[in-house]
């Protein structure tokens, strides 16, 4: 992987992150919420190789650490991700037959969301951190899941593009 690259996917990381946290955020959805940029970077770690997966895995983390409304210890999402990253690195193969199959893609992406939110809350037990009500959080999971499957084709296909665009030659082959 090239520098050039990893400079132009950590922008493209961080251009989403500023949109999640300007826009999304701020829209009142019926039940909980949607995370753009975690559909978008769990979209761009399927498409990566196994090392892509762990590095970029790590970076979006960061990124979600750094979010203003973030009352967790640093480094607890970047920890989380990088898990999710390895997953996904570990089973490379069997994602590959979920790339192909738009719906079943969907399906991945929001399953791999409600993994990296569950592993999240997980990291925060052993860290001692207060999570809340059992009730509450199954809710705001399965809500953002459920929101990341009927909004991710929205965006899939802008997503494949920019991540085509962000190639180099080396790495198309």
């Amino acid at each position: 992987m090239s520098q050039l690259r990893l400079l132009n996917t950590s922008l493209f990381l961080l251009i989403t992150f500023i949109i999640q946290e300007s826009l999304i955020a701020r829209i009142n959805f019926p039940w909980h919420g949607f995370s753009l940029y975690l559909a978008a970077l769990l979209a761009m770690l399927a498409f990566e190789d196994r090392t892509g997966s762990l590095i970029f895995g790590f970076i979006g983390g960061l990124f979600l650490d750094l979010a203003p409304s973030a009352q967790t210890p640093f480094g607890q999402w970047a920890l989380a991700l990088t898990f999710i990253g390895y997953l996904f690195s570990v089973n490379r193969e069997t994602i590959g037959d979920f790339t192909d199959r738009p719906v079943a893609f969907v399906t991945f992406i929001s399953l791999a969301s409600a993994l990296a939110m569950f592993s999240f809350l997980v990291l925060g037990v052993l860290l001692g951190q207060e999570n809340g009500g059992f009730a509450n959080n199954f809710g705001i999971i399965l809500a953002n899941s459920i929101w990341t499957f009927f909004i991710t084709p929205i965006f899939l296909p802008l997503i494949m593009r920019i991540r085509r665009f962000l190639l180099s030659s080396r790495d198309l082959i």
